[in-house]
């Protein structure tokens, strides 16, 4: 990340925050996180991640790598640059340690944002229409009972 002269790193609290504050101070720059949000809805990412008030105004302006541990369905990464770009602030690169799937490449594709990762791993996800469990009418077990 460090060819991509970012001002500051922000990572997902609840997700690869440390290791976005790791990143961040490699590359001596400042560090900014996302705080985890959920709503009510039918979409496939009900949640959302938002700076915190007290840093908005800190990040307007800034060129930021958002940088998570994990991305699969991308749905930290997403609400992080979402919110990022809500603020003011340019995202200009996706960090992460490891890549679960295609989802992740396609959504930094569409944002033209590169998506940097030590590893790919395959993955596969699927969209409550799409999901063969949903479609055969399995139902859902709930391991932790």
């Amino acid at each position: 990340l460090s060819g991509f002269s970012v001002d500051a790193v922000c990572g997902p609290l609840v997700e690869g925050a440390f290791v976005a504050l790791m990143v961040a101070s490699e590359l001596d720059v400042e560090f900014y996180y996302t705080e985890r949000f959920e709503r009510e809805s039918d979409h496939l990412f009900p949640v959302e991640y938002r700076i915190p008030d007290a840093q908005r105004a800190r990040v307007q302006g800034k060129r930021l790598a958002i940088v998570n541990d994990v991305v699969n369905a991308g749905s930290a990464v997403r609400g992080t640059l979402a919110d990022l770009q809500t603020c003011g602030a340019e995202p200009v690169a996706i960090g992460t340690l490891l890549v679960l799937g295609e989802a992740a490449a396609r959504y930094a594709a569409e944002k033209n944002i590169p998506l940097i990762s030590i590893a790919t791993l395959p993955n596969h996800l699927w969209t409550p229409m799409e999901c063969p469990l949903c479609a055969s009418g399995s139902p859902v077990e709930n391991l932790a009972e």
